[in-house]
């Protein structure tokens, strides 16, 4: 997926136009798509994701892709659907609707549907061909400064003896 443009000069006017629609991916950065889905569309609060199964994600002999990568894949593409750079994961309540096996491709989609101060709800479902294998939804925060940067500064209070009971 191209996110940025070197030089307007290698683009036809249909390429510029799309360019200006295109939202870049601001969260998540180092996530493997492999792993996780390809991101195929993007826009402000929407995504669309491929995920192509591996042997990786084998639970067992006779093909059955592990449900934790189809729950991966949906919580990236909520992720992405909020596009903030300290967006988090607070809860979700999911359903896995149908097995999926190895050598299914796995289309997911995401849409935030609500949004209240920090938080926002996302809905997720993802489809084999057109049977609906998974549908969630996702209650993320978004954050001032990173997850782990948070925690890490109330042990450092806790250790220095600094923070107020």
């Amino acid at each position: 997926m191209k996110n940025e443009i070197n030089n307007e000069e290698d683009l036809d006017f249909e390429d510029y136009r799309d360019q200006e629609e295109q939202v870049v991916i601001h969260t998540h950065e180092r996530v493997n798509q492999d792993l996780c889905g390809e991101v195929i569309k993007i826009q402000k609060g929407y995504v669309e994701l491929r995920l192509t199964t591996l042997p990786e994600m084998l639970a067992d002999d006779i093909g059955l892709i592990h449900g934790g990568f189809i729950f991966s894949a949906a919580d990236y593409a909520a992720m992405l659907a909020v596009n903030e750079k300290n967006v988090v994961l607070v809860a979700s309540d999911c359903q896995f609707l149908s097995p999926v096996k190895f050598h299914d491709e796995v289309n997911i989609i995401a849409r935030v549907r609500h949004k209240e101060g920090r938080k926002r709800n996302v809905h997720v479902e993802a489809y084999v061909l057109d049977i609906k294998v998974f549908e969630g939804e996702f209650k993320t925060v978004i954050t001032e400064r990173h997850v782990l940067k948070l925690k890490l500064l109330d042990k450092e209070e806790e250790q220095s003896g600094t923070k107020e009971a």
